[in-house]
Formats: C-alpha cells, structure tokens, sequence
C-alpha cells in the first residue's frame, strides 16, 4: 500500500529535516565531528538553536539521523554494484559489491569515520531499534543476503556445528537463529569470518593504519578478496582492468 500524499506543511517539515542533515554533513566534512553542533548547525541555516530543536531534539538524535542517512547511501551503492549482475554470474556481484564499498568509504572517510565509530548493539539492548542501527543493520543486511543466496544456490564448505569451539558454537547457534535459520552456524561463521576480515581491512585502511607499509592497499584488498571467494566457494576474477586505486582522502579544512 502506497504512502498517503503529504500535505503542504508535511512537505515543509521534511524539506527542512532533509536540510539539516545536509548542513550537519557539511560541517562533518569540512570541519571534523567536534564541529557539528545544534547552534553551529542552527547558525549555517539562520536559525536559532531552539528553533532547531523542534526537528530534532536533541544531538544524539541528530547524529543519529546523519548517520542512518550515510548507512543508506553506502547501501545503495552496494545494492546498485550487486544488481549490475544477473545471479547467474555470483562471483561478480560479490566482487562489484565489495569494490563498491572501497570505493565509497575510501571517498568518504570523515563519513566512515562516523559510522564506525558507533557500535551496532546487540537485539536485546534498549537502543537496538533506533533508526541509526536499524540503518546499519539494513546496510550489512546487504552483503549477508548476498552469501545467504550463495548458500541456497550452492552451499560453500563450512565446520559441522560439533566441530566449532565450544563458546564460538553456542554464539554461533544464537546468530543463526537471530538469521531465522538462513544460515546454519557453520555457515554464519564463515560469513562472519568474511565479513570482518572485509569490514576490517577497510577500516585499517580509510583511517591510516596501513600507512607505515603501504602507499597502495590496492593488492592487498584484492588479495582478501580472493580469499573471501575461496571460503565461499566463488572463483575470484581480477578486475578488468588495473584498480584505479582508491579515491583520495578528503583534506579536512579549518573553518
């Protein structure tokens, strides 16, 4: 059933929210996350503090809202790289999702930079609804839907569940159940696995933490991602033509 129209104010409402949002990520990029505060947002938009406080009300909510929005984008770009592909060819739309994903947080480090910095609680936990989270679940949604189709399609080799170490066995039976079944632990595993060590390279990566070694991760992202298609059973295929490497890092600039 299609959303109901929204009335003239409605649209006001949610232009100005839209509006925010764009001006808080503003302040992110150019000056650093210590920047963006409801008065200095407020002052970008010739608004009073309080007058902004009655579209979000307070900075956890707003942060939170930027956030989500920086979530769906990274998505999108995700979901847009893994269509390109009929199912048929697997290995390219788990690869083309992957580079997408580089590409877009090596472009958007300050942006990353948020959205790492903000832990995805587990279900039990009071904020694990909130729109932020359900942001970033949505987004890693993406990539485990895509192993999940892999597992239906041809299941890859995983550990028997005995076989797994006893307190990795009961996290990995509670995951899968959280997956409603999709995966079986040892499937979870191996997608977890895969996840991290993607998640993980990408983060060392964006904040600097291969500097002392590497002038070009290029390789060595290419590498993980001939590993990660071993574990799930694809055949790697290099890109088409040499990594343009990375996007470069955004300066940040004092105001």
């Amino acid at each position: 059933m299609a959303a109901p129209a929204m009335n003239r104010r409605e649209r006001i409402r949610e232009a100005t929210l839209v509006e925010i949002r764009s001006v808080a990520h503003g302040l992110l990029v150019r000056q650093g996350s210590a920047a963006v505060t409801i008065n200095a947002v407020a002052r970008e938009m010739g608004m009073s503090g309080p007058a902004l406080y009655r579209y979000y009300s307070s900075h956890e909510e707003l942060v939170g809202a930027v956030t989500a929005d920086f979530y769906q984008e990274l998505g999108e770009v995700m979901e847009k790289a893994r269509h390109a592909y009929s199912e048929e060819d697997s290995s390219r739309r788990l690869l083309g999702m992957c580079r997408a994903m580089r590409s877009w947080v090596t472009a958007h480090p300050a942006e990353f930079d948020w959205m790492f910095a903000s832990p995805i609680p587990g279900p039990d936990q009071p904020e694990a609804r909130s729109p932020r989270l359900l942001a970033g679940l949505n987004f890693e949604q993406v990539f485990l839907d895509e192993v999940v189709r892999l597992w239906e399609k041809s299941p890859f080799g995983v550990p028997e569940t005995e076989d797994l170490p006893d307190s990795l066995r009961d996290q990995m039976v509670r995951y899968s159940g959280m997956l409603d079944g999709r995966l079986p632990p040892g499937a979870a595993h191996v997608f977890l696995s895969c996840w991290i060590r993607l998640y993980g390279l990408l983060c060392m990566e964006v904040f600097r933490q291969l500097d002392f070694a590497y002038s070009d991760v290029t390789p060595i992202f290419e590498n993980c991602l001939a590993d990660l298609c071993s574990m799930l059973g694809l055949e790697y295929e290099p890109p088409a033509e040499p990594a343009p490497g990375t996007a470069p890092f955004r300066e940040e600039t004092e105001s």
